[in-house]
């Protein structure tokens, strides 16, 4: 008989009660016990932290994030800060609470408990965040980090985000994501371009985000016709594409096929052909999200994502990447497979004659930097950055490198 099976529905619930709330909080509270309210604590360990906080229905996390918005809907502040402040301080350890779950819990509550409420939350939140030294970089409302978001009027309709001057400025930017992902993946370098005075544009491919997902399966072509017709609605063209993975595959398109859109051409992470071996591979993957969604996969994709030291040090910006996988339309990423997994640009790479700029990672299994390398023999004139120590996402793994390799090109463009 091992220790736990000695254990008794007080012992369980302690320990569950110090791997929610943290073993100070419950030292304070069983010490300071007396013959009053000792039965109460007794009550609440069994009751409460072994009989609920113990079932399996629920694990820790989701039990968490529960207490919050309740507790923040009955405005019982007193327990909402208590439960909240030890989540913070959980949120860097191995199965703690992502501060970004915390922050969707409040959202959700401005909704469904109101707005005062989640006007609270968010306070004792903030005030939480900065009594843990957690608290994040000031991030004005300012012009460049306001945002407007539309949708295409053509068919399928896209979902878009715009920021910076839409009128005049620098060189216009589109961002294209990689698949899996949505806009959401150049929030922080689409606000620097921005305060750069450049008109910027970020969407979410078909089957992706807020944008249709339209019966699959979906072609390259599929995917750079809807580029082309997104610029043109916009009508800033020429731009410059910044595309990364699955958004570069789209740029190498859409300066094949429609090179009067595209002023310049940022190519990042991605690929122009795939091996006949790869195939199998992609099927595999269609399969597994076909019987199993997104989760079948989502550990794999992460860890081609992100390099093992990178996961390591940021589970926060892991955890919120791993997210925005999980919740991409099963159907989508399916159909968007079919189209990446055929795409065959490199021969027609040499009718490109777009400056041009390639951006590899040295750990990036998915885009090697030998497909970069190919690639740029191939374009005129193309330069080619290869980031040491990264992965798939370099744009997120190194954010200062991608921005400075970036920005070097953009001031070298023809006025």
């Amino acid at each position: 008989m091992n220790s736990d099976d000695r254990q008794d529905d007080f012992d369980r619930g302690v320990k569950n009660r110090r791997a929610v709330l943290g073993d100070a909080w419950v030292d304070k509270s069983l010490n300071n016990a007396t013959e009053f309210n000792a039965e109460f604590q007794a009550l609440i360990t069994r009751y409460a932290w072994n009989d609920i906080w113990g079932r399996p229905g629920l694990d820790h996390t989701t039990r968490r994030l529960l207490v919050l918005g309740m507790t923040m809907g009955l405005a019982r502040w007193e327990e909402f800060e208590l439960h909240c402040r030890a989540a913070v301080r959980s949120s860097n350890e191995p199965g703690g609470v992502p501060l970004a779950l915390i922050k969707e819990t409040l959202m959700q509550g401005a909704i469904y408990c109101g707005v005062p409420a989640a006007n609270t939350a968010f306070k004792l939140t903030m005030d939480i965040l900065r009594d843990e030294g957690l608290l994040p970089a000031p991030a004005p409302l300012g012009a460049a980090a306001r945002v407007a978001v539309h949708h295409t009027f053509s068919q399928p309709q896209l979902a878009l985000a715009l920021q910076g001057p839409q009128q005049g400025g620098a060189a216009p930017i589109v961002l294209s994501h990689a698949l899996g992902l949505d806009l959401h993946m150049w929030d922080p370098l689409a606000a620097q371009l921005a305060a750069q005075q450049h008109p910027v544009l970020r969407y979410d491919h078909r089957g992706h985000g807020g944008s249709a997902v339209p019966a699959g399966p979906y072609t390259m072509d599929d995917l750079v016709d809807d580029a082309a017709r997104l610029i043109r609605e916009w009508g800033r063209g020429p731009v410059v594409w910044v595309g990364l993975s699955m958004g570069g595959m789209v740029g190498q398109g859409l300066a094949i096929r429609h090179p009067d859109l595209v002023r310049a051409l940022v190519l990042a992470n991605t690929s122009a052909k795939y091996p006949e071996a790869a195939q199998a591979m992609w099927a595999q993957r269609i399969a597994t999200v076909e019987s199993q969604g997104l989760a079948g996969i989502v550990e794999m994709v992460v860890q081609r994502y992100f390099t093992d030291a990178f996961r390591a040090a940021e589970p926060e910006a892991v955890a919120g990447f791993r997210g925005r996988v999980l919740r991409t339309d099963a159907v989508g990423y399916v159909a968007c497979c079919h189209a990446v997994a055929n795409v065959d640009w490199l021969e027609r790479l040499r009718a490109v004659h777009r400056p041009t700029l390639i951006i590899a990672g040295t750990l990036d299994v998915g885009a090697p930097v030998a497909m970069s390398q190919a690639m740029a023999e191939r374009i005129t004139g193309a330069e080619l950055v290869v980031l040491d120590a990264a992965s798939h996402l370099s744009v997120a793994e190194q954010p200062v490198a991608f921005a400075a390799a970036l920005g070097a090109f953009l001031r070298r463009l023809p006025a």
